[in-house]
């Protein structure tokens, strides 16, 4: 299968250096039942504005994880599938891209560096593209799916300072990318201090997701220094949110560019 011939890296790059903001959907696959309805019901993806599609998430996918991705490229288009492994099970060479994350965020070596040695040879491959990412869990101490699995504490979101004390280690460790998140299906995002605290701090691509379930939410993120926002279960619940948070990105995006 054909790979996107647009490099995500350098899509990423590109929402940050010109101020353009993006947009991702994320699949659990653990919520995938059938490959034919599946593709049948988001064959409109193809057609919209999204810019990136996010795979995974969860520990407990690896089964269908490749016929997952392979559904998800028959419906994306143009649009680059990118793998956010939960393990390092979670590999599929169709597709385009993967988040090659270290939970800065927790001290679990597990999830520091040793699911990545496991994965290495395997992303290395099957040809991935592969991004190196500080992934850093913020909260204010719920519990939700990402900790509990890798059994590590998020970061506060009423500690900005602390949130870029560790984005700074991250990028003096030679991570190219930042992904900011509150955990699936949290009540909260992650604050704008913090978003615009590694901003300053990182001057490179942000990447935020989690508790993203209103318009409000997104703007803020946005307005505070996010390059690419990742929403998933808001859209489950709602769909017409897609669409509502799409159509603000293109205006956003027009204004920046007249401005």
């Amino acid at each position: 299968m054909p790979k996107s011939k647009k490099q995500v890296s350098k899509l990423l790059k590109e929402f940050h250096t010109t101020g353009s903001k993006g947009l991702a959907w994320l699949v659990d696959p653990d919520k995938f039942k059938n490959a034919s309805s599946f593709e049948k019901e988001y064959a409109w993806v193809k057609a919209s504005a999204l810019d990136l599609i996010f795979v995974g998430g969860s520990q407990l996918s690896r089964d269908n994880f490749r016929e997952v991705v392979i559904s998800l490229k028959k419906i994306a288009g143009e649009i680059p599938v990118v793998i956010f492994p939960g393990s390092q099970m979670q590999l599929a060479e169709e597709a385009d891209a993967i988040l090659f994350l270290s939970l800065i965020s927790g001290r679990n070596p597990e999830y520091l560096i040793g699911q990545q040695v496991l994965a290495a040879p395997l992303v290395k491959k099957m040809k991935l593209e592969a991004l190196p990412t500080a992934y850093m869990l913020v909260n204010e101490g719920e519990i939700t799916s990402v900790q509990y699995v890798s059994q590590t504490l998020p970061l506060p979101n009423s500690k900005p300072s602390l949130a870029k004390a560790t984005a700074l280690a991250g990028l003096y460790l030679g991570m190219k990318f930042f992904y900011l998140d509150a955990g699936s299906g949290a009540n909260s995002p992650v604050s704008g201090k913090v978003i615009e605290s590694v901003r300053s701090a990182t001057n490179q691509p942000i990447i935020v997701g989690g508790g993203l379930d209103s318009l409000e939410k997104v703007k803020t993120a946005y307005e505070q220094g996010a390059d690419l926002l990742v929403i998933g279960n808001a859209i489950e619940k709602n769909p017409s949110f897609l669409a509502e948070v799409l159509a603000y990105k293109r205006l956003l995006n027009l204004s920046l560019n007249v401005n």
